[in-house]
């Protein structure tokens, strides 16, 4: 490829860019954004070792999900960026919406409503004390 190609600026764009702090994101999660909040609201700011045990006595379906992404944050922060894991904490949590499925449920008098199936994108970054 030539010399100043756009692929070439937007791979330098791309590496400023990317975030320095070991994270894991879950994409098209199947639970609506406003329920990941309410147990991503519950770990924030926590260390890895008790946020994993507050999401595993944790009933809500969030939590299960919440908890896959936690430890992948947790193994891409010893296997990238060489992090001991005792000194890590929740630094961030968030979840954002995703697409939303349209589903149509029929009702009677051959009317139809319209079913909203919300999905989410959850991301969870750590960092060092």
């Amino acid at each position: 490829m030539a010399k100043g190609h756009r692929s070439q600026y937007k791979a330098e764009r791309n590496k400023e860019n990317r975030e320095m702090r070991p994270h894991a994101i879950h994409k098209y999660a199947r639970i609506s954004d406003r329920k990941a909040r309410i147990v991503l609201e519950q770990i924030k700011g926590k260390g890895v070792e008790q946020a994993a045990s507050i999401l595993q006595y944790n009933p809500r379906y969030g939590a299960y999900l919440i908890g896959k992404v936690l430890k992948s944050a947790v193994a891409n922060a010893e296997e990238n960026h060489q992090l001991d894991t005792d000194g890590l904490f929740v630094e961030e949590a968030f979840a954002d919406q995703g697409p939303t499925m349209k589903r149509i449920q029929p009702r009677a008098k051959g009317r139809a409503y319209r079913i909203n199936k919300r999905t989410s994108h959850i991301t969870i970054v750590l960092n060092e004390r």
